[in-house]
């Protein structure tokens, strides 16, 4: 069974279906996607700029990070929520399309980015060393999500 093959069986399902024929549903996931995707992007930029030293620096990062991440994960469950059943009603569209494949390659990107800060230099973040490393991690997932913001409006404009 090829890509293809799975791509229209997904497009076939009846919920599938009811998506893209709904004349509600889709914008109102749609609606929670973009919701979502601000809280998320919102709060990793106020952590990034932390990362970077442009704001809060006289808070512990610790706590800094301890007060956002809830707020992140949460909002992040539910823009990959929304997303994947946004995808649901034309996936062989989104599958051909390159704003699409861009964004999902910058979300994984961002995971990579940080996981590798949360291995390797975290720790050391934590008690004020590794201020050119925390930076450039902060920097790499800022211009990351903006980037992938950029790519999910675009998405909206081709498909």
């Amino acid at each position: 069974m090829s890509l293809t093959d799975v791509l229209t069986t997904l497009q076939g399902l009846p919920l599938s279906t009811v998506i893209a024929e709904s004349d509600w549903l889709f914008p109102t996931l749609e609606s929670l996607h973009v919701i979502a995707i601000t809280l998320v992007v919102g709060s990793i930029i106020v952590v990034d700029l932390r990362l970077i030293g442009l704001a809060a620096t006289k808070r512990p990062l610790a706590a800094f990070t301890t007060q956002f991440l809830p707020i992140t994960w949460s909002a992040f469950v539910l823009a990959a929520l929304t997303g994947s059943l946004m995808f649901l009603a034309k996936p062989v569209s989104y599958v051909g399309n390159v704003f699409f494949l861009s964004k999902l390659a910058l979300l994984l990107a961002a995971g990579l980015n940080m996981g590798a800060f949360h291995l390797f230099v975290e720790r050391r973040a934590h008690q004020g060393q590794a201020l050119g490393a925390t930076r450039a991690f902060g920097l790499a997932s800022l211009t990351i999500w903006i980037s992938v913001v950029a790519l999910g409006r675009w998405i909206g404009f081709t498909i």
